[in-house]
């Protein structure tokens, strides 16, 4: 059996497919993954012995580019997507039994596999982007809806307009070009009606927060056997559990002095600081030896030896840090992270910081409840206690397997959540509409 992977994103929209590829590989399939060329991501392909085949620009271009994403250029990126999954999808695919679309909006993949006569699988790492008829969309670049519509209905239709702008042109060009009939609603083709969510439905609860039919997998995760840089198991074990700081892939542009405001708040705490440079290139602020600057580090190692996390509100960090059994400061920025945040400080094992732009102030605060002794006994228990799931690419290849055998249907039990799981996830982790983010990009 041949599985073809693709995403276009960040860190999190990759790393979890290296993780769904091992597994693949580990159950005997041949796997090719499509994903963006950057460095790193070549890097993490290569981890699992997958070369990736380069699809669209790099996305730390476009994130750190000279100038902040814009919706001017969401709409030349958008058809740019478009056709190199056309391009690019089309030849890799070649062979292939099963074509698996994540990252942001796949444009083009749906159709390829469409051409090609193989199935088509939709995966993504949260719910906040699918139709609802109960919470209104995110913002997407392109016309924006009244201030004063409040019919969900009308709003998601209005989403599903925004979307055929940004790709519905060149997505129907390129169909035309390939026999293929245009689609009027390139949204709901692209999300199809059973979509498969790879998340942790305790650390984020999706009941009740979409229409669609969601096959729950739990979470992709790569295990992770590197050893921890000598001088940082240095700076380890010279003194308490520090505080790491870490933004991921954010370029945290709103919020340029957030290095400084961060190590003083954890300072002040009388702790020491672990930073992590991420795409902001984040720095220490002076020389004091309690402040150590890493790179890309084996965080499934290094937050078990830390006091708390403090990060954006990613899908990958915040399960890495719920299984670590480490107390979490999310910081959200965009897109999923308030949901995340939200699930976070619903299950009492950290805070969810109100807003993308702290303070001295605000950090201060929430750090003084994040590094409680009740927050830290809550946070090791729930990891204690096996209800994270980390079967997640077990399920997901199974199910790929299955898709392709027929033996038995895609909706499998792993649909349909244990009775503790249940009992644990009819929480609703979506923040109020006011406190929810803007994508991105497209």
């Amino acid at each position: 059996m041949r599985v073809l992977l693709t995403t276009w994103g960040s860190r999190g929209d990759v790393e979890p497919l290296a993780g769904l590829a091992s597994r693949l590989l580990e159950l005997g399939a041949e796997v090719r993954v499509c994903a963006p060329p950057d460095e790193e991501f070549v890097e993490l392909l290569a981890r699992v012995g997958v070369p990736l085949t380069p699809l669209g620009p790099s996305v730390r271009s476009v994130v750190n580019g000279a100038k902040p994403p814009s919706a001017a250029r969401a709409f030349e990126l958008a058809p740019e997507l478009v056709a190199a999954r056309y391009e690019t999808l089309t030849k890799a695919a070649e062979g292939c039994d099963v074509l698996l679309a994540t990252g942001l909006m796949p444009a083009g993949a749906r159709s390829v596999a469409e051409k090609l006569g193989i199935r088509y699988v939709l995966a993504c790492f949260h719910t906040a982007g699918l139709p609802s008829s109960k919470y209104p969309p995110l913002s997407r670049p392109g016309h924006a809806s009244s201030p004063e519509e409040t019919d969900i209905k009308a709003l998601w239709e209005q989403d599903a307009q925004r979307v055929n702008a940004l790709y519905g042109e060149a997505e129907n060009r390129h169909r035309a070009e390939i026999g293929l009939p245009p689609v009027e609603n390139v949204r709901d083709y692209v999300f199809t009606d059973r979509p498969w969510l790879a998340a942790d439905p305790v650390l984020f609860p999706w009941q009740d927060h979409t229409d669609l039919d969601v096959v729950v997998t739990g979470p992709w995760i790569l295990p992770d056997e590197r050893p921890l840089p000598a001088d940082l198991e240095t700076f380890l074990d010279a003194g308490e559990e520090p505080v790491y700081v870490g933004f991921g892939s954010m370029a945290l542009r709103t919020s340029p002095d957030l290095a400084r405001l961060a190590i003083e708040a954890v300072r002040a705490q009388g702790r020491r600081v672990l930073l992590a440079r991420g795409w902001a290139d984040l720095a220490a602020i002076d020389d004091r030896d309690d402040c150590f600057v890493v790179g890309e580090v084996n965080q499934q190692a290094l937050f078990r030896r830390v006091a708390a996390v403090m990060h954006h509100g990613g899908a990958g960090t915040t399960t890495t840090a719920a299984l670590a059994g480490v107390p979490q400061l999310v910081v959200p920025q965009i897109a999923d992270q308030p949901y995340w945040a939200a699930g976070v400080a619903d299950l009492g094992i950290g805070v969810a910081h109100a807003g993308p732009t702290p303070t001295y102030d605000s950090l201060t605060a929430a750090l003084t409840t994040v590094l409680d002794p009740g927050t830290r006994a809550r946070a090791r228990a729930l990891s204690a206690d096996g209800t994270i799931r980390t079967d997640g690419t077990t399920v997901a290849a199974k199910m790929l397997l299955d898709t392709v055998s027929e033996e038995r249907p895609v909706h499998a039990r792993v649909n349909r959540p244990d009775t503790e799981h249940e009992t644990r996830t009819h929480r609703s982790a979506r923040p109020a509409a006011s406190d929810r983010r803007t994508e991105l990009m497209p």
